[in-house]
């Protein structure tokens, strides 16, 4: 069985679907010694947190606790923030920026009063943006605050590419960069499957099919039961274990680019090297031009919506 990370302290914000799925997979994984949940509705991030303590037995030893009081997530090595104005139907993603970024100016100062040391993560929609008024509001290294990006499309392409070669996903490199959105790119240019290039494998159609369902790949869950959580639950869970078990792994997070391919001072997912710091560096990864132009026509999407809300 796995051990938790001695004396580490996970907190997380918000005990949605999102948030009390990521608690249930930092226990089996044994993650963290103390899982802190914290979310405003007192009735339920109680009853996470009690639905969560009665399976204690069955995972490695942890302490867990949920409030609606901040100060569930003082002295935490790590804080996810899963928290957000949930997207109403019709509402577009402006919308859904202002309304959560609303949010952010109380949530994210109380954050760092009772947590100074944490390295914060952003679980929440857009993330891309999100993670760019948290850094502002904070003024947090990009290194110490950084968003889930691209981490789960990544794994989406890659699923997809897996079931189409008859390969186990593990053995498939391919990632996705940008905005973690419509204008995402997938890095076709240095994806191989094995060791072969994906391109030798697989037509232009059909890879323009895999990124269009990658893009529209929660768009179904959504509509059957109103929201996704076990993928992005397990997803956001390799992050933070990145993190607490300084593992140097690759991963392609939303994080402040200043002068990759040209981009500066917006937040978007670069593969970058992840651990006990944050983010370590970002990878200067080869792109093909027409890769580079996509990416920074997403820079510039996500751009106009972090200046439309005045940051």
């Amino acid at each position: 069985m796995i051990e938790s990370s001695t004396g580490s302290k996970l907190a997380i914000v918000g005990a949605g679907s999102v948030g009390s799925t990521l608690a249930y997979a930092a226990l089996i994984r044994g993650l963290a010694r103390s899982v802190a949940l914290y979310d405003i509705n007192s009735v339920k991030v109680r009853a996470e947190a009690l639905d969560l303590r009665q399976g204690l037995q069955f995972v490695p030893a942890a302490h867990v606790e949920g409030s609606d009081d901040v100060q569930v997530c003082a002295g935490a090595d790590i804080i996810a923030v899963t928290a957000g104005a949930k997207q109403q139907p019709g509402q577009t993603r402006l919308d859904l920026a202002a309304s959560t970024t609303k949010l952010m100016r109380t949530l994210m100062p109380q954050l760092v009063e009772v947590a100074p040391d944490a390295i914060i993560v952003m679980v929440t929609n857009p993330v891309d943006v999100i993670t760019y008024v948290a850094q502002q509001l904070t003024g947090l290294s990009p290194h110490r605050l950084f968003g889930s990006g691209t981490v789960l499309d990544s794994a989406r392409l890659r699923g997809l590419i897996a079931s189409r070669c008859g390969i186990a996903v593990q053995n498939v490199h391919a990632n996705i960069v940008g905005e973690h959105g419509d204008s995402e790119i997938p890095l076709w240019s240095t994806a191989t499957a094995g060791t072969i290039p994906v391109t030798e494998l697989i037509d232009e159609a059909e890879r323009a099919q895999m990124a269009h369902d990658v893009v529209h790949a929660a768009y179904e869950i959504i509509d059957g039961k109103g929201a996704t959580n076990y993928a992005i639950g397990v997803s956001a869970c390799r992050i933070l274990e990145a993190v607490l078990r300084d593992e140097h792994r690759v991963l392609p997070v939303s994080t402040r680019a200043d002068g990759h391919h040209g981009i500066e001072d917006v937040c978007l997912s670069i593969p970058s090297v992840v651990g006990a710091s944050g983010i370590e560096r970002q990878l200067h990864v080869p792109m093909s031009e027409e890769e580079i132009a996509g990416l920074r026509a997403s820079a510039e999407e996500i751009r106009a919506v972090a200046r439309s809300l005045g940051f």
